[in-house]
């Protein structure tokens, strides 16, 4: 059996309970993927998207919905060990890439204010733009349930809201195009043990300002790195907690919160406290 049958045998068969049926369950119960869709699964290099990746082939091959992917790689400026990788893994696991050039790291190398705000917003765009010309109306993006919970611990820590990292978004900027996560459901852990489990090699972060990071399972990133740790505790003390998080967002009891905003419109309890 050659390599990426392997590879792909193993999401199906070892890691079904926490992999396959996870993804499956996402696709499902968020609609993330439609009869007719074209999608742009955006490969970084790293673990998850290319997880997502032969997760999507897998879906399309085995799947009852008809549906188009491409696989697209943004290269921001990688460095020429990382984009080999990437172009080596692609082959090996029998992904066909797409690979388009953009000088993104080069722009947010010279700006000071948020780098990491601005370079995610360009990626974002130039996946978008790119994805729209080769006809597709959707991209996937490979996060995960820990990115998830991270970003509900980030926001109400450091930022006053309750908020959270959406499994399918509309593009504000270009008309029909959606974003979908359908790894929402896969933690990170698992994912980790996947790539161990075929002894995979990827990229981890290749951005100019951390070029000393190359291979490995362990993010960088002082505010979500936090959130990891934090998380690890929680786990010590209760395995239920990250779950009960993740729930926090499905389950927001209106009658019980000062105030939130939907449409851009802010409202507070007390707009209809009085007609109760």
């Amino acid at each position: 059996m050659e390599k990426y049958k392997e590879v792909e045998r193993s999401i199906i068969k070892k890691y079904r309970k926490q992999i396959w049926s996870k993804f499956i369950t996402a696709i499902n119960d968020y609609e993330l993927i439609k009869e007719g869709d074209k999608i742009a699964v955006c490969i970084s290099g790293g673990k998850d998207s290319t997880l997502l990746a032969k997760c999507m082939q897998e879906i399309q091959r085995h799947g009852k919905i008809d549906f188009e992917l491409e696989f697209l790689v943004m290269d921001p400026g990688y460095n020429p060990r990382n984009r080999q990788i990437i172009i080596d893994n692609s082959k090996y696991l029998n992904i066909p890439i797409k690979i388009f050039e953009t000088d993104i790291y080069n722009i947010v190398a010279e700006v000071s204010d948020s780098p990491c705000y601005l370079c995610a917003r360009m990626r974002r765009g130039y996946l978008y733009k790119n994805a729209k010309e080769l006809g597709c109306n959707k991209i996937a993006l490979g996060h995960h349930f820990d990115d998830v919970i991270e970003t509900i611990l980030m926001s109400m820590l450091y930022s006053g809201q309750i908020k959270t990292m959406m499994p399918k978004l509309h593009s504000t900027n270009y008309e029909g195009m959606e974003l979908i996560r359908p790894l929402y459901l896969v933690k990170e852990a698992d994912i980790i043990a996947w790539k161990r489990y075929n002894n995979l090699q990827f990229i981890q972060c290749a951005c100019r300002l951390t070029e000393n990071c190359m291979l490995g399972d362990s993010g960088i990133g002082s505010k979500r790195q936090e959130m990891k740790a934090l998380i690890k505790k929680f786990r010590q003390t209760n395995p239920h907690i990250e779950m009960n998080i993740f729930r926090s967002v499905h389950n927001v009891n209106l009658d019980t919160v000062i105030g939130y905003q939907k449409n851009g419109i802010k409202h507070s309890f007390l707009d209809d406290y009085d007609e109760k």
